[in-house]
């Protein structure tokens, strides 16, 4: 008999917006279904680090600031109880740049349309349409109404 192999490691951009929230819960039912565990990963970005002009912030400030916000949107997906084996991951960096990393070694990256930022307009986001074309795993894009994977 052969010993198991590693579980499957399903990666989950959060980022705030309803896609990711989407995506995140896409991915705990797929990883359940697979016999995996969710690596929710969240990118924060310190504003006094992006240019000369930038406020004067403290990065410590921000860290906080991030680690308190990533875990009232976990709340919010996850009110009443997180899945097992859940990974949270909080990582300073681009979220495009962060997830890319991410995905290395990654059964898959699942990822919401349009973050934040996004334009009413578009059909991808910037940071879903980088991952999907250099992540280095496949990549599964999730619109908020999306229903659970088959």
């Amino acid at each position: 008999m052969q010993p198991p192999g590693p579980k499957a490691r399903v990666v989950a951009g959060v980022d705030g917006s309803p896609t990711s929230y989407a995506a995140l819960r896409w991915a705990a039912r797929y990883a359940e279904m697979v016999g995996g565990f969710v690596e929710a990963v969240c990118a924060w970005d310190t504003p006094s680090a992006i240019g000369w002009t930038g406020p004067a912030i403290d990065p410590e400030f921000d860290l906080e600031q991030a680690q308190e916000r990533f875990a009232e949107e976990m709340r919010a997906v996850f009110p009443d109880e997180r899945p097992a084996g859940m990974r949270e991951i909080l990582v300073e960096g681009d979220p495009s740049d962060v997830l890319i990393a991410a995905s290395e070694g990654a059964e898959i990256l699942v990822v919401g349309r349009r973050g934040r930022g996004g334009f009413a307009r578009a059909i991808l986001g910037s940071v879903s349409l980088r991952c999907a074309q250099h992540a280095a795993c496949p990549v599964v894009v999730v619109r908020e109404d999306q229903g659970p994977p088959r």
